[in-house]
């Protein structure tokens, strides 16, 4: 175990310093952290208590319940194009499965990349035993296919992608997935396909790379519950991939945390097969959202955005000469708005910060204020 090699997680400190100061009485606006303000649809949660209650409170098999396979082998067939069938499904949530991927896939030392800016998937490859190699992104955020093959070398035994990004708000095309795909395939590295805002996506249409197989082989793919319903804390994904590596993740499952809660699984199934009605509900919430952040940026010279194809983030880039740590300090010490800087998904994203818009408009209003505030005050 590598633990003492990497660092805390940037979002879940600021988590942790916004909390101290509201403890301490101080009104903190949060525009930091990528948790829905609506909670989980009522349907959902009686699902599970009904589930609950009937006395699925037990072990279950670590693999995941029958129902909740089901559910997501159906699932993944119609929505993602991808040929699963159980053997190739696993219930974890998503941010372990990042992790439980890199450790089936880990018995010799080797190099995994990861974007950059890019989540936070540096981590999981050193634990997992491996070494992280960044591979940055176009200008624009797309994939930039030359830069991933430079970086790859004979060590290399996946890349990691994240589409819709986080930050970067980043829908990957259909044609760079593919190009990506076929290098890969020659190569015999894996794909680690994070899809977690999958259902977050305004105007494009979002492509699974795992679709281009007729049956899963090098892709792993990863998605989530917690922002299509608006379940963050119930800690509810999936991962599809080939019979193999969904047999080592359970190994690793099996002598981890043995199982997920069956209540819990039971209610992502529920969710999985009938409660499609609230993703578009929630996307509309966040496109009016989206609009009124972006709304709010271009009001400030001092920050450029782009466009946001998708998930919750804004990642513009400021212009003034200050550490993107530094800045997120003194807005959150002067004006008590919350942001994470851009240097917390790598060497590439300093020179940006990263707004959430999944908080309440009202949250976004008041926090927008006060960053222009700042940046009218002190430059």
């Amino acid at each position: 175990m590598n633990i003492d090699k990497i660092e805390g997680s940037p979002s879940l400190e600021i988590v942790n310093l916004v909390l101290n100061k509201k403890a301490k009485g101080e009104n903190v606006l949060s525009l930091a952290i990528g948790d829905p303000s609506s909670d989980t649809p009522r349907e959902i949660v009686d699902a599970a208590y009904k589930s609950m209650i009937s006395g699925e409170v037990h072990y279950t098999s670590s693999y995941g319940t029958q129902e909740v396979r089901n559910a997501i082998r159906s699932k993944v067939r119609k929505k993602n194009d991808i040929k699963s069938e159980l053997s190739n499904c696993i219930f974890l949530t998503t941010k372990f499965s990042v992790y439980a991927a890199l450790v089936a896939l880990s018995s010799d030392p080797f190099e995994a990349l990861v974007p950059d800016p890019g989540y936070f998937y540096s981590e999981p490859v050193v634990l997992a035993g491996g070494i992280p190699v960044r591979y940055r992104l176009a200008k624009d955020f797309s994939l930039d296919t030359g830069e991933i093959k430079k970086k790859c070398s004979e060590k290399t035994k996946a890349i990691l992608l994240n589409t819709p990004s986080n930050p970067t708000g980043k829908v990957l095309e259909k044609s760079e997935l593919i190009e990506l795909y076929e290098f890969c395939k020659d190569r015999k590295i894996y794909v680690i396909s994070d899809e977690a805002y999958e259902d977050l996506v305004y105007e494009k249409n979002h492509f699974s790379i795992g679709s281009l197989e007729s049956n899963p082989d090098i892709v792993v793919s990863l998605f989530s519950l917690s922002k299509s319903y608006s379940m963050t804390g119930w800690r509810a994904g999936y991962a599809v991939a080939s019979e193999q590596m969904i047999y080592l993740i359970n190994k690793f499952l099996e002598n981890t945390i043995t199982s997920f809660p069956t209540f819990i699984q039971n209610a992502s199934a529920y969710a999985l097969n009938n409660c499609d009605n609230y993703i578009q509900q929630f996307k509309e919430e966040y496109r009016r959202k989206r609009k009124l952040l972006l709304e709010k940026l271009h009001e400030i010279d001092e920050l450029s955005a782009g466009e946001i194809d998708g998930a919750f983030y804004a990642f513009p880039r400021y212009r003034k000469n200050l550490s993107s740590v530094e800045l997120c300090r003194k807005i959150l010490e002067n004006e008590g708005v919350a942001l994470l800087p851009g240097l917390a998904f790598g060497p590439a994203g300093e020179g940006h910060i990263r707004f959430s818009f999944s908080g309440s408009e009202e949250i976004i209003e008041k926090g927008m204020k006060g960053v222009k505030s700042f940046f009218s005050t002190n430059f």
